[in-house]
């Protein structure tokens, strides 16, 4: 091993055993569920709105995307950070104020209140397993980074990110994430501006002429952001875009940061402000892979940052680099862990297992269970790319049309909620059965090649429109609070 990974290793080695003590420290600030899952409603602006960003900021936007966007041109940022970004202003703008009034510790909650408690098992159960792929892209993205640089098996550095990142979720829940989480995000902006600058540099001798010069050696057709020669390729970016904008607004990994703010103003601030950043910091992952081609070409097979770095970086600032990319990666692993075992230990364990078991233990052990699941996932081999997209997908078929016209529409009860459930998932489902790219495949009437996971979510809501009415369709009452406040 030589110095640079000699250096890089013990950089390592320093913070994972800060991670853990941070993640030791916050276990002293763990006295009930609030406290583990939204940290008492006590988070400030300050700390609500970076654990926001980190939570999503980790392997898709820097690693996964900045490779896809080097291959295939700017048209490949339509997900990520594009939707990504676009998706936490929606949430800010839709969801954040009157979910944040209603005190719920997850968004099972919310489907208890709206729709009644078999649609809070059902809805939470939906939205689990959405979490295994995004969570197994970043255990495999690290793991591949590690894989390039200390030649690290993947298969035990899947094994070795996941025992690390889970043990300090574990011991503070939400503390340790927020915590960790701001620490981390600091490390990647200055590690991105730093890196971007070197490169813009040596294409251009500053950031102008570097900027220049990359307008002028990439192809113009990958400058491309919306394809446009056909209207398929049109729909299908825009597909694309709704998946990433609109999948995640009912993820729990989001809404559990809207809990844990202190007031609505701050949750709503925390959003917008994490938006605007998102896209404005994803713009440096797009500059480094469209000049990865022009400053390396022929190393498409290798990580676009771990080229880059290895190029234009000293040993020390490649180190630093590289734990900044290490760190945004844990930060979106341990929120990614934690969010789907909220669900678990709040919205469906409580059904199944004895009383005197307490909500803590409970926690911890859907920590575990989640953070088992998604290693599987990782070792089925699928891209990261593809888990990412799935996983956003899945939750956009199934949840977005219940919890939009539950939060804004007072009509509709569970017959409601369920039909639409099962239409959206169901008709998805057999798309990816059936392998078709677009809506109903070589059956779509005059050929129209639309959008698979768009097309099944207004096929949600259309099943959301008709069930409504209709005499065993009515909202639950035995809840208080069925209707949030505006």
């Amino acid at each position: 091993m030589d110095a640079h990974r000699e250096l890089l290793a013990v950089l390592l080695v320093i913070y994972f055993i800060v991670m853990l003590g941070i993640g030791a420290w916050a276990q002293g600030r763990i006295h009930d569920s609030e406290d583990y899952l939204v940290a008492g409603r006590r988070l400030p602006l300050l700390l609500a709105w970076p654990t926001l960003l980190a939570t999503w900021f980790g392997a898709g936007a820097l690693l996964t995307s900045t490779d896809q966007i080097r291959r295939e041109g700017l048209r490949m940022a339509a997900l990520d950070p594009f939707g990504a970004g676009l998706c936490l202003l929606l949430a800010g703008w839709w969801l954040a104020r009157p979910l944040w009034h209603m005190k719920l510790l997850t968004l099972g909650d919310f489907f208890r209140r709206r729709f009644g408690p078999r649609a809070e098992v059902a809805t939470s159960l939906m939205m689990v397993p959405t979490y295994f792929g995004w969570i197994a892209a970043q255990f495999v993205a690290l793991a591949e980074l590690f894989q390039l640089v200390f030649g690290l098996d993947r298969n035990l550095g899947i094994a070795g990110i996941a025992l690390l990142g889970t043990t300090y979720t574990l011991l503070g829940g939400m503390w340790s994430v927020t915590l960790t989480d701001v620490v981390q995000m600091a490390c990647i902006v200055v590690g991105l501006l730093f890196l971007a600058g070197e490169v813009l540099v040596a294409l251009g001798g500053g950031v102008v002429g570097g900027l220049e010069a990359l307008w002028t050696a990439v192809p113009p057709e990958r400058w491309v952001l919306v394809p446009h020669e056909s209207g398929a390729e049109v729909l299908a970016w825009l597909g694309v875009l709704a998946v990433g904008s609109l999948g995640n607004l009912p993820g729990q990994d989001l809404l559990q940061r809207v809990f844990a703010s202190r007031s609505a103003d701050t949750a709503v601030r925390a959003c917008h402000l994490a938006g605007v950043t998102y896209l404005v910091l994803g713009t440096m992952p797009i500059l480094l892979g469209l000049a990865a081609d022009v400053l390396a070409p022929g190393q498409e097979q290798r990580s676009t940052l771990g080229v880059l770095a290895t190029l234009f970086l000293s040993p020390l600032s490649g180190s630093m680099l590289m734990l900044a990319v290490v760190s945004a990666v844990f930060s979106t692993i341990d929120s990614a862990i934690l969010s789907p075992a909220s669900l678990i230990s709040e919205n469906v364990l409580p059904k199944i297992v004895p009383a005197s078991i307490s909500s803590l233990t409970l926690n911890r052990v859907s920590v575990l269970a989640v953070a088992l699941a998604a290693c599987v996932t990782a070792y089925l081999g699928e891209s990261a790319y593809g888990m990412l997209e799935d996983a956003y997908a899945l939750a956009m078929v199934s949840l977005l049309v219940p919890l939009l016209a539950g939060l804004w529409w007072q009509r509709g009860g569970e017959g409601a909620a369920f039909a639409a459930m099962i239409a959206g998932t169901g008709s998805w489902v057999a798309h990816e059965v059936a392998g078709w790219e677009t809506f109903l495949g070589a059956w779509a009437p005059f050929g129209w090649k639309l959008p698979v996971a768009l097309s099944c979510t207004l096929l949600s809501a259309l099943a959301f429109g008709l069930a409504v009415g209709r005499p065993q369709d009515a909202s639950p009452s035995d809840d208080a609070g069925t209707t949030p406040p505006s």
